[in-house]
């Protein structure tokens, strides 16, 4: 018995196996793998380390599915438990515009909207910004991506009301698939 489930139409992280590539994605292709690597939030308790496994896939179709999962990391590197969560779709829309569509269990679901910088690099900044009661009260969002020497590179900054954006993530992520 196997623990995985198998599904009848997989996605996949590259582009030798699954699925063909659908034309639209070519605006995003770089992104397509699994990736692992840490980085530095800024936080209401302070800022941390985190580690960090970022998987954009495909299906076939003209959107990459996007998910990320971290854990907090002592300075010296130790793991210390979960941190941040969220999972979402890049939806290129031509050469010159990408959608990001992100929830997060901690109540927030976000939409970006955004323009290639280079062939290898977004910029992106929130259209929308939905929350629950308790969630974090940010009104703005602005993410960076770009792939630099075959590592992921990302920064987000957020802004609260009445506050300028600042730096609230940011982190290097190798290819590992």
């Amino acid at each position: 018995m196997t623990d995985a489930t198998e599904l009848p139409v997989p996605d996949t992280v590259d582009v030798r196996s699954g699925p063909e590539v659908s034309e639209e994605l070519l605006a995003v292709l770089p992104l397509l793998g699994e990736w692992h690597g840490e980085g530095q939030a800024a936080g209401p308790d302070g800022d941390h380390r985190f580690g960090q496994w970022v998987r954009f896939a495909h299906d076939g179709r003209g959107f990459l599915s996007y998910e990320a999962r971290s854990w907090r990391l002592t300075d010296d590197g130790q793991i210390v438990g979960p941190d941040f969560r969220e999972s979402g779709f890049w939806r290129p829309r031509g050469d010159d515009e990408v959608e990001l569509l992100v929830a997060s269990p901690d109540g927030w679901v976000e939409i970006y909207v955004g323009r290639p910088r280079t062939t290898t690099s977004w910029e992106l900044t929130t259209d929308v910004l939905a929350r629950t009661p308790d969630a974090p009260d940010f009104v703005s969002a602005v993410r960076l991506y770009g792939v630099v020497e075959g590592a992921l590179l990302y920064a987000v900054d957020r802004a609260r009301p009445g506050q300028q954006l600042r730096p609230t993530m940011s982190a290097r992520l190798e290819r590992i698939r």
